[in-house]
């Protein structure tokens, strides 16, 4: 790059790879020395189709939903402009060409103002910059492919890029303000080297995040199948043990199930430092110095925009009146056989009122349920408690390495704080 006069500012990351440690700051430059900015199009979704044409189109919208960062035409469903539109007005510096950065320009969310992809991989596609975006093309070949991604996912040039965006109810990022930010890169080696890196770990919670998505859609499936369907009596899919077993019995759930709503509290009996969590309208609601259920209960959300959410609160837990508690009246019935029954057919059918949603005792009670032997009950409940666990184990390992991801950017990348002092 031809550099002006004056020397850029340096700086230095928290964290390098050793075979850098020695090396010199980082350059940083205003992002209209580093790129320049091509032309987009605006044209809206009806203008746009998936099953034919001969260029293809990134609209703002897929950026902020469904790009990958690193945005590889092969992997990525895109569409294309329609046959009846004009093509004449497309000038061929304004084709994407890898490396370069688009940016959605509107947002109705700060944190996602400004959102980018960087293109790596066209696989000889035409493909151009579309409705609400902005594309920005490397002056020269000053960072290496695949750091440009990471780069403007770094804390330091987001929250730049957030204080340039203008607007209240929408968000809006113009060009000229994004040509202000300053842009940090190390040489080519080491951008390489944090490339790679990155995209690794990218690569590593992708695989995660699909691990927990297929063990969802496993247990959504199995749900459906070890529950009977409407108006049948046996399940698709029985234990072993149970194959030969009675059809399940049907009863209303007021008969088998005591239905009530607790006493509820006042907001200022709720604490942040009590010993017993609380259980209200959206979950846990808070902390109390008292409990007034022992054991661990169903409880359904039976007001507001969560009416007919299950939970099974802890034991020696506060349950409000929002809540209303389903408890078995005998041992005919298990408490974790009703929660996943009621995960799998849902409650809509007892919601009445629309502007403010409620389940009432005299609506809920008439509601049919069918149910095998306890013993059949148990093993449903078990199964799907294991897969359960299954799933919040992978969950929590997406968001370990998600945690980590962050953290090693915040020391990879460097901003005015880390050289102060």
């Amino acid at each position: 790059m031809r550099r002006e006069q004056d020397a850029p500012a340096t700086l230095t990351p928290k964290l390098r790879f050793p075979a850098f440690r020695d090396a010199p700051g980082w350059e940083s430059e205003p992002m209209r020395k580093v790129y320049s900015f091509k032309g987009n199009n605006s044209l809206s979704r009806d203008k746009l189709n998936y099953e034919r044409g001969t260029v293809k189109n990134i609209h703002y919208g897929d950026i902020h939903t469904k790009f990958s960062t690193h945005f590889d035409i092969t992997k990525e469903l895109v569409p294309y402009i329609n046959p009846s539109e004009p093509l004449d007005a497309f000038k061929a510096d304004n084709f994407c060409v890898e490396g370069d950065m688009i940016f959605a320009d509107a947002s109705e969310d700060l944190a996602d103002i400004g959102k980018a992809i960087e293109i790596v991989r066209l696989n000889g596609e035409r493909v151009v910059s579309g409705l609400h975006t902005i594309l920005a093309r490397q002056n020269e070949a000053d960072l290496f492919l695949g750091f440009g991604g990471h780069l403007f996912k770094s804390k330091w040039v987001r929250t730049q890029i957030q204080k340039e965006s203008q607007g209240s109810k929408v968000l809006g990022l113009s060009g000229g303000r994004l040509a202000k930010i300053e842009v940090p890169f190390p040489s080519l080696a080491e951008q390489q080297k944090i490339g790679e890196c990155l995209t690794t770990l990218d690569e590593v919670i992708a695989a995660q995040s699909q691990k927990l998505d297929a063990l969802k859609t496993h247990k959504k499936g199995l749900m459906q199948q070890l529950f009977p369907r409407e108006g049948e009596t046996i399940p698709r899919l029985r234990f072993p043990e149970f194959q030969a077993a009675p059809e399940w019995e049907e009863d209303k759930l007021g008969s088998v199930c005591e239905l009530y709503q607790p006493v509820t509290l006042t907001s200022s009996d709720l604490t942040m430092t009590g010993e017993f969590l609380v259980y209200g309208a959206n979950g846990i609601i808070g902390s109390h110095n008292e409990y007034n259920h022992e054991e661990s209960e169903i409880a359904v959300t039976c007001r507001g925009a969560t009416c007919g959410e299950v939970t099974t609160t802890k034991p020696q837990s506060w349950i409000t009146g929002n809540a209303m508690v389903v408890k078995p009246r005998s041992n005919k019935m298990r408490k974790d056989f009703i929660f996943y029954y009621f995960k799998n057919h849902g409650l809509k059918s007892v919601i009445s009122g629309s502007a403010q949603p409620q389940i009432t005792r005299t609506g809920f009670a008439p509601l049919p349920i069918s149910f095998p032997s306890p013993a059949e009950q148990q093993r449903i409940a078990t199964c799907l408690t294991s897969l359960d666990d299954l799933i919040t184990a992978h969950s929590a390992k997406l968001s370990a390495l998600k945690t980590h991801k962050k953290g090693l950017m915040q020391q990879l990348f460097p901003s005015p704080e880390t050289n102060e002092g």
